[in-house]
């Protein structure tokens, strides 16, 4: 597919969503977000088209990753546009707006951090107390923590009240330990 023009990735991308198959959704992620040119025409009509029928965690952790939050970093589409999902109706269209957040952040994602951004769309949704939300909220700060923990710092220190619990505990442990839920050391066991 390296050699196919960006138009023609896309196009396939479309004729995979229309299957309406969970796995097909995901081939066709890949494919645009694999294809530089394909996913370099990508703008907010043709995410929104890319977009269409999210309905679960995997489909919209999917498009976050693989294309709106690429897509999101690069500039290709307003912030206006991001915002817009975080205040909309639909669980999933709010989850996609903080799962976009990832990608300006992850380095194994290309991100270089953006804590403006980031934080902007988490402030939207700090009330959204609807679990995939709330799993998202946790998500796109500990991402941001990795590259701007005294940035994320202030923020739950500004927020406490009205953040979820469980992100606040799943940050909280982030910035101490590094990791979202520790463990508690188990002692060696001892040979008979």
């Amino acid at each position: 597919m390296k050699p196919a023009p960006a138009k023609s990735v896309v196009e396939l991308a479309h004729y995979l969503l229309d299957r309406g198959k969970p796995d097909y959704r995901f081939l066709a992620y890949e494919l645009v977000a694999h294809h530089k040119a394909a996913l370099g025409s990508v703008g907010s009509v043709e995410l929104a088209r890319l977009g269409r029928g999210i309905d679960s965690w995997e489909s919209v952790d999917t498009f976050g990753i693989y294309l709106s939050g690429p897509v999101w970093r690069e500039r290709q589409v307003p912030d206006r546009l991001i915002r817009r999902w975080a205040r909309s109706d639909d669980r999933w269209w709010r989850r996609a707006a903080l799962v976009s957040t990832v990608p300006l952040n992850m380095k194994s994602r290309r991100g270089k951090g953006d804590p403006e951004r980031t934080l902007a769309v988490c402030e939207i949704l700090i009330a959204d107390r609807d679990d995939m939300v709330v799993k998202a909220l946790s998500w796109a700060l500990r991402e941001l923590a990795e590259r701007e923990p005294a940035r994320v710092r202030a923020f739950i220190r500004s927020h406490e009240p009205e953040l979820p619990a469980r992100a606040l505990r799943e940050v909280r442990n982030k910035l101490k330990t590094g990791l979202k839920n520790p463990r508690t050391a188990r002692p060696a066991r001892r040979k008979a």
